[in-house]
């Protein structure tokens, strides 16, 4: 994998990074809480492929950056509707750790998804954040399915995500991996709450009509919402990238 650019040191371009040296640039910042965004996209723009699903534009490249996000960071946030579509049921561990990220699953509508009700047993059993608007006879069953402590009641009408994000800090999750989908990732931009997007970009043409990575009719001002880069790498057509989202 080559690096094109790094905000924080410049390299000659096209210079080689090894797997320590990746890690290192993907590197969440330490000592804070931090939120980012992953996903991935055709040239074209389609957030899946043919099949519906995001697995099927995946490369060897965004295989392998996505697995290292995985073991980098706290916690994986992730929509109830894409756990569905894409079959989550768990974060395995890995050979660089052991012990998974948590899995922190938002429903609005407090039904949890069929997958989670597996027990799971350690960090990687992570919570479900919902909201009062669930109702009581909801919220019951998701505490009887997961646990009363893994279930987390944070806003009235929708979940409040600032409060559902200083909850999982004050549980020691502060480095946060969004995965999706484009709804929550809306929402999560609209609330103010995510610092930075890692967007891979893969070598395909989808066509059709499938979704983006945002679902809202608009982000920001006329011009949208303002992010810039700060890294660039490439491997095989495969640009992946970190960008820095404006809060202004």
């Amino acid at each position: 994998m080559r690096v094109l650019l790094d905000h924080r040191r410049p390299a000659a371009p096209g210079a080689r990074v090894t797997a320590s040296e990746l890690a290192d640039l993907y590197a969440f910042p330490r000592g804070r809480r931090w939120v980012r965004a992953n996903f991935v996209t055709s040239l074209d723009g389609s957030a899946v492929g043919a099949d519906g699903r995001s697995g099927s534009i995946n490369t060897p490249a965004d295989n392998r950056v996505f697995a290292l996000q995985r073991d980098l960071c706290d916690a994986v946030l992730v929509g109830a509707g894409t756990v569905r579509a894409e079959g989550y049921e768990r974060v395995e561990p890995s050979r660089r750790r052991p012990e998974p990220p948590a899995l922190v699953v938002v429903s609005a509508s407090g039904r949890v998804p069929e997958g989670l009700r597996t027990p799971v047993e350690g960090r990687g059993a992570g919570l479900f954040l919902t909201c009062s608007a669930a109702g009581a006879r909801r919220l019951g069953r998701a505490r009887s399915a997961l646990g009363s402590e893994a279930v987390v009641v944070a806003g009235d009408e929708e979940v409040d995500l600032g409060a559902a994000l200083d909850s999982l800090a004050a549980r020691g999750l502060r480095h946060v991996l969004c995965e999706g989908g484009p709804s929550l990732f809306s929402a999560a931009l609209s609330a103010g709450v995510v610092d930075e997007l890692a967007l891979t970009l893969a070598p395909t043409l989808v066509g059709g009509d499938g979704p983006g990575i945002t679902a809202a009719p608009r982000l920001g001002g006329p011009a949208g919402l303002a992010v810039w880069p700060r890294l660039l790498v490439e491997e095989a057509g495969t640009l992946l990238g970190l960008w820095r989202v404006s809060r202004s």
